[in-house]
Parts: structure tokens; sequence; C-alpha cells
């Protein structure tokens, strides 16, 4: 499976993004998540196919995701020391 994708940053979370396949843009995103998303910022496009190396998501369950749900969301990553969080 090979598609053309988008991928938006959040303007309100840092390291969170929505890929979406280019035909499609954001048509199918949930308004609530968008909501909460914030503004969207075209960080890139690029033709996703299962070879292709994604930093930290798989390419593959991407492609599933976008066709069955309409976007992938990639979470931030999780923060390591959860203890420099607590007050």
């Amino acid at each position: 499976m090979n598609r053309s994708v988008k991928v938006y940053r959040s303007s309100a979370k840092p390291d969170m993004y929505i890929f979406v396949a280019a035909d499609e843009e954001l048509s199918r995103v949930p308004e609530a998540l968008m909501k909460r998303f914030g503004r969207p910022i075209e960080a890139m496009s690029i033709e996703l196919d299962a070879d292709v190396v994604l930093a930290r998501a798989d390419a593959v369950t991407v492609l599933e995701q976008i066709q069955q749900e309409g976007f992938y969301l990639q979470m931030p990553p999780a923060t390591e020391d959860w203890r420099s969080e607590v007050p």
C-alpha cells in the first residue's frame, strides 16, 4: 500500500502530530480532537509505504489507521523521569 500523506503538527501540544491522506486532508478528523489539537500547522508531505522508516511510528500502522479511521495521531513521547513533573 502506497499513499500520499500530509503531516500536521499541533499548535497546542508540542510533539503531537496528525497524519492524514493528502487527498482527504483533515476532513475525517473528529471535531473534538481538532479542538484539543489546536491550529494544525503543515509539517510535511510524504509518500508513505511499508518500507518508509518513521522516527516514532510504524509506517504500516500509520497507513492502516488512516484507511480505517481517517487519521493517525502521534502523541508526544512519555516523559522518562516522571519525578521531574511532581511539585
